[in-house]
């Protein structure tokens, strides 16, 4: 198999090219001059400049060319990758400050302008280390998404999307992302103690007020949805999806695309499954919700890490590392808008900014779905459990 199967959406009148060019480019970073084949072992002129074209639109910041879309009903464009930011609240081990910094920041270099965070990610931790690696950015340039409804308790976390809950979270987050204003606020969890019309009142009161542009959901299931779009239209959902985890396929999806409702979907990397980091011997730390998690131990992690490794195999055929192959499938979908992807290292950034402009054919596709058919599904923690 070759990189003929995999082209890249940067410009479709190109001729095809593997992904793994993409990648040495990268690594070149913006050197001045052409590219020729030599530099990054492309095997003509015509991908070299390809390569080259590349680099001048997505590395150099000054381009900001990375695909964009429209999120749904709501009249936000932004880039199809999405960075996200739970990884910088504690609840993954320790974070570096400076590293989280450098991530962000090489992130909106390569082009991306949506940012997704919440309140709960270490309540102000992963919104003050967002406000400072964006602080240098006009605030118009990118897109800030984040999410509340979670009070933590000396118990733990519990859901809590009464009116007044919500006001505060979103003056807290509002303080932590020193901004007069979110782009996008979504209710993080669905909290059955509370009825959706007073949570959709107090988000549209926030809407007049100015501080919320556009309202959204997360993990919410269809029944859930219009029961809260009995008040307020919901514009945006964020669910879990992933190789692991396809439950939304049957219905959610197909919901939001009759109702035109944006759909940013996170963990397309299964919780580090499809990072090609982890293995049998892998041990997380204490703080690392993982740790915890009956997913990541015994018959059921290594049953899927076998499953990892048919893919990983895969993905080196077709010039991409197992993350990107990962993304990829993700935004494959049609009825998929972004792809949030959440780290603390740049490379990995870097990794993932490719893989939101290769497209995948329907015969790799079917080789994906092939490979996870004895994959054992991956659920993330819910509130109560972290």
């Amino acid at each position: 198999m070759d990189g003929s199967l995999v082209t890249t959406t940067q410009d479709r009148s190109a001729p095809v090219w593997s992904a793994l060019h993409m990648n040495k480019a990268l690594r070149l970073g913006a050197a001045a001059g052409p590219i020729g084949p030599s530099q990054c072992h492309c095997k003509t002129q015509a991908e070299g400049l390809a390569v080259k074209r590349l680099l001048e639109t997505s590395v150099d910041k000054r381009g900001r060319d990375m695909e964009q879309v429209r999120l749904g009903r709501s009249d936000l464009v932004v880039s199809r990758l999405a960075l996200g930011t739970w990884q910088l609240g504690g609840d993954w081990g320790p974070t570096d400050t400076a590293e989280a910094l450098g991530a962000i920041r090489r992130a909106a270099d390569l082009g991306v302008t949506f940012f997704d965070t919440a309140q709960a990610y270490g309540f102000g931790q992963s919104e003050q280390l967002l406000s400072a690696a964006l602080r240098t950015i006009a605030r118009e340039q990118v897109v800030i998404a984040t999410k509340g409804g979670l009070r933590a308790t000396d118990g733990g976390l519990v859901r809590d999307a009464s009116a007044g809950w919500i006001r505060q979270g979103i003056e807290a987050s509002l303080r932590a992302l020193d901004t007069d204003y979110v782009d996008l606020y979504q209710v993080h969890w669905p909290d059955l103690a509370t009825p959706y019309s007073e949570t959709a009142e107090a988000l549209a009161s926030l809407k007049a007020e100015g501080k919320v542009r556009h309202v959204g959901v997360a993990n919410f299931d269809v029944e859930q949805m219009k029961a809260f779009e009995a008040t307020l239209p919901v514009e945006t959902l964020q669910p879990s999806y992933n190789l692991f985890r396809r439950d939304i396929e049957a219905q959610v999806l197909p919901y939001a695309a009759m109702h035109d409702i944006g759909v940013l979907v996170c963990g397309p990397l299964a919780h580090g499954l499809l990072s090609a980091k982890l293995g049998p011997s892998t041990r997380f730390a204490r703080d690392d919700w993982r740790s915890k998690s009956l997913m990541f131990q015994g018959e059921p992690y290594d049953r899927n890490l076998r499953v990892v490794a048919g893919l990983g195999g895969l993905a080196t055929e077709l010039g991409l590392t197992l993350p990107q192959l990962a993304i990829s499938w993700t935004l494959a979908n049609s009825d998929v808008h972004v792809a949030i992807v959440g780290t603390r290292d740049h490379e990995h950034v870097d990794e993932a900014v490719v893989a939101a402009q290769v497209e995948l054919d329907d015969e790799v596709i079917q080789q994906i779905n092939a490979l996870v058919v004895t994959a054992v599904p991956v659920v993330g923690p819910s509130p109560e459990g972290m």
